[in-house]
C-alpha cells in the first residue's frame, strides 16, 4: 500500500495534527511519501495545495492521500477526491484497511455517536486531532508545486492581519478557554492571565466570542477549531455538545462551574464546583509561588 501524506506548516515546521497523520498512515503499513506543498504569497492556499497534491497523486499511483483535519485539510481533501475519483472522509478518528479499500470510523452528531464508513479503492481523508499520537521522526519531506500554478484564478489583493489571528489552539499543549460563566470581558481576561502562567493558550465558547470578549480564532467546538491538548481547563463552560465535540479528545479535562450539574462534568477528569471568578484567582496566585 502506498500513503500520500501532506505535511502541513506553520513558521516552516510541520504541526502536530500532521505528525499524527504520519502515525496513522504508519499503523496501515504504508509505504509513505510525505509532500508539502510552497505557495506563492499571492495565491490561495487550497486552490495550490489542490492542484499540487492532484498532480503528486496521479504521479505516484496512491492507494491513500492524508492530510490533518484542519481548516486547510478539511476544504483540500475532498477537492482532491473528486480530481481523483477517490472516496473521501472529513474528521477521521481511525483508520483501517479493509480488502482493497478502507474503514473509516469518524465522529457524528456532535460526537454523540460515530460512524464507520467503507470505501472501496481510493482514498482521500482528513485526520481529527488527537486520534493518533505524533510520530516521533519525520520521513523526508518533499516539496511538491502546483503544475498549473499560474493559471489559478484567485489571486490575493490583500491580507488584512485580524487580532489574535496567530494563535495555534491545534497544537497547544495546555489550553485554558472560558465560557459564557466568566461573565464580561474584564473576568474572562483571567483566563489568559492562568495559560500565560502555564504556558498555554486561551480558547474560548461560542457565546464568550459571540459577547466580543476574545478574537474568533480562539473558538473551539463544531463551528472552531478541534483541540486535543493534554491539559484542557474549561472555566464558565457550560459544555453544549457543540463546544464539547471540539475538545472532548483532550487527554485531561478540568472543569470549573458553579452548577454541579453542568454538562461539561460529565467529560471531565476532575470537576471543581465554584465562583470561576474566585477559583481562578486562586489558582494564579498558587501557581505564580510555584514558578517563584
Amino acid at each position: 500500500m502506498k500513503a500520500l501524506v501532506y505535511i502541513e506548516k506553520k513558521d516552516g515546521s510541520p504541526i502536530g495534527t500532521s505528525l499524527e497523520v504520519l502515525t496513522a498512515a504508519n499503523a496501515l503499513g504504508a509505504d509513505i511519501t510525505a509532500v508539502s506543498a510552497a505557495v506563492p504569497a499571492d495565491c490561495i492556499d487550497e486552490d495550490i495545495v489542490t492542484s499540487a497534491v492532484v498532480a503528486e497523486a496521479r504521479d505516484g499511483g496512491y492507494d491513500i492521500v492524508l492530510f490533518a483535519a484542519t481548516t486547510l485539510g478539511k476544504i483540500v481533501a475532498p477537492r482532491v477526491a473528486a480530481r481523483l475519483l477517490a472516496g473521501s472522509v472529513n474528521d477521521a478518528i481511525s483508520i483501517a484497511a479493509d480488502g482493497d479499500g478502507f474503514c473509516v470510523i469518524r465522529p457524528v452528531y456532535g460526537g454523540t455517536a460515530q460512524e464507520k464508513i467503507g470505501i472501496a479503492g481510493k482514498a482521500v481523508i482528513s485526520v481529527r486531532s488527537g486520534s493518533y499520537e505524533a510520530a516521533e521522526s519525520v520521513p523526508e519531506i518533499k516539496e511538491i508545486t502546483a503544475p498549473d500554478a499560474d493559471e489559478i484564478g484567485i489571486k490575493i489583493l490583500e491580507a488584512i492581519a485580524e487580532a489574535g489571528e496567530a494563535v495555534n489552539l491545534e497544537d497547544a499543549n495546555i489550553i485554558v478557554a472560558g465560557g459564557r460563566g466568566m461573565g464580561s470581558e474584564e473576568d474572562f481576561a483571567l483566563c489568559k492571565e492562568l495559560a500565560d502562567i502555564l504556558g498555554g493558550v486561551v480558547g474560548a465558547t461560542r457565546p464568550a466570542i459571540e459577547n466580543g470578549w476574545i478574537n474568533r480564532t480562539h473558538q473551539v467546538g463544531q463551528s472552531g477549531k478541534i483541540v486535543a491538548p493534554s491539559v484542557y481547563i474549561a472555566c464558565g463552560v457550560s459544555g453544549a455538545t457543540q463546544h464539547v465535540s471540539g475538545m472532548s479528545g483532550s487527554k485531561y479535562i478540568i472543569a470549573i462551574n458553579k452548577d454541579e450539574e453542568a454538562p461539561i462534568f460529565d467529560v471531565a477528569d476532575i470537576g471543581i464546583v465554584g465562583d470561576v471568578k474566585k477559583i481562578l484567582p486562586l489558582m494564579i496566585e498558587e501557581f505564580k509561588k510555584k514558578q517563584g
